[in-house]
């Protein structure tokens, strides 16, 4: 192999970050993919897939044995639990598992990517400062990010390779089957208002409308992950990744009623995991009706993630500016982003 080839192990292939990842990945020419995750995946060109559940750590290790190519692990997967506390024990358990079972065997591991995102700053708790920065304080436990981070700093001295955090805002791209999907939330939402001949209501808490917001293209955030990995500067830091423009669903909203050709009505608030939640008949008569990839209800489904974001009737953002200090200026139209990963809806027949 080449000194300048590297090997990518993305941990979460199959995730709206992971597979992002893996799409940016294979536009560069240098490198070599492994995707990891539990359901695997069709092996293509420069990328191929393994199989495996990162909280069995005996099948990780044996998963993982022959990988000594691997010079970058980017790691991006997540188990869902029903509390905070208790998404610490296995996501932790399967960022060490990768890390005990790669260090070993991969000599060459230059870089350990970590995604985490604004629960560092407590944004799930309630309101936070803002705009938060890389060097706020840590907030009182239980949280998972902030134990991975821990343990990447731990186990990263006297180490050749280094690591960076990256902290997106919410993750808006294409993936079907994820927890926290919300451009899926409001495709699937809007598609139904429209099938049912109501208006387009936000469905959020009071004051949710208003509230200052931004979001990260999964796009932005994949060249963004590779840039951090690769740029000496960045190692051993936590940087805030952002589209750079603020927004309010006030104004966002309308124009996406425009979009799907929706009347606006004012918002009410709903709690969409139980409104949506006997609509899987009503979605596969659009399937039928309308040609539609047969996608099950459940794949298509993150109400409680929408639920989660809608919720927030407090300002939500972050300071981006160190990422540009260091040398990543890129940036997004939020609106022109929405509208984007919608128009990839309607090619992948997944929305009419």
């Amino acid at each position: 192999m080449s000194e300048t080839r590297k090997t990518a192990l993305v941990v979460g292939a199959n995730g709206v970050i992971g597979g992002n990842l893996i799409d940016h990945l294979l536009t560069l020419d240098d490198w070599d993919i492994v995707g990891l995750s539990r359901r695997g995946g069709a092996s293509r060109g420069r990328v191929r897939y393994i199989a495996v559940d990162l909280l069995d750590r005996e099948a990780t290790c044996q998963a993982l044995a022959k990988l000594s190519e691997v010079t970058h692990i980017f790691y991006a997967a997540y188990q869902d639990r029903p509390s905070w506390a208790a998404l610490v024990p296995p996501n932790l358990a399967m960022l060490v598992n990768v890390v005990d079972a790669i260090e070993p065997v991969a000599n060459g591991l230059q870089h350990i990517s970590l995604m985490q995102g604004y629960k560092v700053y407590g944004a799930h708790l309630g309101p936070f400062k803002t705009p938060a920065r890389e060097s706020d304080a840590n907030h009182m436990p239980p949280e998972f990010n902030i134990d991975q981070q821990v343990f990447l700093e731990q186990r990263q001295i006297r180490q050749t390779w280094t690591w960076s955090a990256l902290r997106p805002s919410v993750v808006i791209g294409f993936g079907l089957g994820n927890p926290m999907n919300l451009a899926m939330v409001i495709a699937i939402y809007a598609s139904m208002s429209k099938e049912l001949g109501l208006p387009l209501r936000f469905p959020g808490k009071p004051g949710a409308y208003d509230s200052l917001l931004e979001m990260t293209d999964a796009g932005l955030l994949a060249r963004a992950t590779v840039w951090a990995a690769t740029t000496p500067g960045c190692a051993n830091q936590a940087l805030n990744i952002t589209n750079g423009d603020l927004f309010r669903w006030s104004e966002m909203w309308p124009r996406i009623a425009a979009y799907f050709e929706l009347d606006l009505a004012p918002p009410l608030p709903m709690h969409l995991s139980t409104i949506m939640a006997d609509k899987e008949p009503l979605w596969a008569d659009m399937i039928e009706r309308h040609g539609l990839a047969d996608i099950s209800y459940s794949e298509v489904s993150s109400w409680p993630f929408g639920d989660a974001v809608f919720s927030w009737n407090y300002d939500f953002f972050a300071d981006g500016s160190k990422a540009r200090r260091l040398g990543f200026h890129e940036h997004v139209d939020t609106a022109t982003m929405f509208f984007s990963v919608f128009d990839d809806l309607r090619a992948r027949k997944i929305i009419s």
